[in-house]
């Protein structure tokens, strides 16, 4: 028989616990044994009034944005909404039934306010960090680096051509994020080269068709992770470029090493980190052995002989053609030394030319010229270290732990669906993803310290 809901007399009073209701393999409740906001608070206290209305507690705005970023819940109104409706969401935001959650604007107040200016999220992924190397999590032993390409909040239409571009300075009723980028051209009082395209709403972000497809404006989220269980040590925001991404990644390390005083043994990295630059600073500087394969182009497949096919000789400065005849950067002596570096940092090593025309490999050396050059960088040492690393297994070993990064960066944009920036400007940006790798992180301490007496999987939701 169908049963029929009966009109009952309401109860008067009621007996909720909202502990009771939060599953206990919730991965909010893992989340909130791993999050210390002791010290959150004592760090904005200078960046409040001690006078007036008390005001939002910053704790329950950083929990709500935790929230967000752990479930992917893009949008701040609707956050609002979820945390007013999610009994799991106010437990650990530490609201009851009858509090009130915080309007959407405050999250954008507190953001550009005290928040950016007390480097509040720097702080969080930093305390965050802390927790995951007094869990053990973090190695130490060697680090892996990536970056990966996040549309910026600007459309393909509000750009144009650089030269074209507006005059910034005497826009007086410009959005933030150009005033940001004004500042930050005063502060580094360079002229930058004009770009292809700028965008309109969001200048600092870059113009890139790297994935494949109709070309956009995006920024990079460059991370430093440890390869003991795939923590991520620092996040950097950077303009899409590789130049711009070896920079992050030098700046993570530094800071890494600055703050925590933890320098790796090995980097392991794709080909973007094998450019000469950034080999000679890992292996000259910084004694960190690079596992990365090395940028070079100097292989030939017309035939003709390669770099690989001269000799080089490191006492007497030249190199060897197959035929036995040198190859000098210095064929007379100077008063004044000189140093022979181009503005690439190579030193080039020339063929004499009455040994090239006299040579029956002519041909298969330099048809087109008549003397044959080779481009030396000043770091070929450290590019050196870096192919005899590759031969290892070591290296064969490194390129597996690789795929710990770029797991990271399909969970962040899949599973946080952050496959699109919501701020503008490099402060946004980086706000952005300091937050979600502080999520990340979280998320992955509540799931690698489970109590062993738990024997249930957590579920996310």
């Amino acid at each position: 028989m169908i049963g029929l809901q009966t009109d009952q007399q309401k109860r008067l009073f009621y007996s909720f616990d909202l502990e009771e209701q939060v599953p206990q393999n919730h991965l909010l409740r893992g989340i909130n044994c791993h999050l210390d906001l002791s010290e959150f608070r004592q760090h904005l206290s200078e960046y409040y009034s001690h006078t007036g209305r008390p005001s939002i507690d910053p704790e329950l705005i950083i929990r709500m944005l935790i929230i967000g970023y752990s479930f992917g819940i893009r949008s701040e109104r609707r956050l609002c909404e979820e945390v007013h409706l999610n009994l799991a969401y106010r437990w650990f935001c530490r609201l009851g039934l009858e509090d009130k959650v915080p309007d959407h604007s405050t999250f954008s107040k507190n953001r550009h306010g005290r928040f950016r200016e007390s480097g509040a999220f720097r702080h969080l992924f930093e305390s965050v960090l802390q927790r995951c190397m007094t869990e053990g999590l973090v190695r130490g032993e060697g680090f892996a680096t990536d970056a990966s390409i996040i549309k910026a909040d600007a459309q393909r239409e509000r750009g144009l051509k650089g030269e074209r571009a507006m005059d910034w300075c005497k826009r007086e009723d410009a959005m933030r994020p150009v005033r940001e980028y004004i500042t930050a051209l005063e502060e580094s009082n360079d002229t930058p080269e004009p770009t292809k395209i700028i965008s309109m709403t969001d200048p600092a972000s870059s113009w890139t068709a790297a994935p494949g497809g109709p070309a956009f404006f995006a920024y990079s989220t460059n991370y430093l992770i440890d390869l003991e269980a795939g923590i991520i040590v620092d996040v950097e925001a950077s303009a899409v470029s590789k130049s711009a991404e070896v920079e992050a990644t030098k700046t993570m390390i530094e800071r890494v090493e600055e703050k925590f005083e933890i320098k790796p043994d090995r980097l392991v990295g794709d080909t973007n980190y094998g450019s000469a630059a950034i080999l000679g600073w890992l292996v000259d500087e910084k004694k960190i052995a690079p596992h990365t394969h090395v940028a070079d182009k100097s292989e030939r497949s017309d035939g003709t002989l390669s770099r690989s096919d001269f000799q080089w000789d490191e006492q007497a400065n030249e190199y060897r053609c197959p035929e036995g005849h040198a190859l000098r950067c210095d064929w007379r002596p100077f008063k004044n030394p000189r140093d022979r570096i181009t503005k690439k940092d190579t030193i080039v090593y020339r063929s004499s030319q009455p040994d090239c025309a006299a040579c029956p490999n002519k041909n298969r050396c330099c048809p087109n010229t008549p003397i044959r050059k080779i481009a030396r960088s000043i770091h070929e040492k450290a590019r050196d270290v870096a192919r005899a690393i590759g031969k290892t297994d070591a290296f064969k070993d490194s390129c597996r732990q690789r795929k710990k990064v770029e797991m990271l960066f399909a969970h962040l944009k899949r599973i946080l669906k952050m496959d699109k920036l919501r701020l503008r400007g490099f402060s946004g940006a980086q706000d952005e993803f300091l937050l979600a790798a502080t999520a990340q992180n979280l998320r992955r301490m509540a799931k690698w310290l489970v109590p062993e007496a738990q024997e249930k999987k957590i579920v996310p939701a």
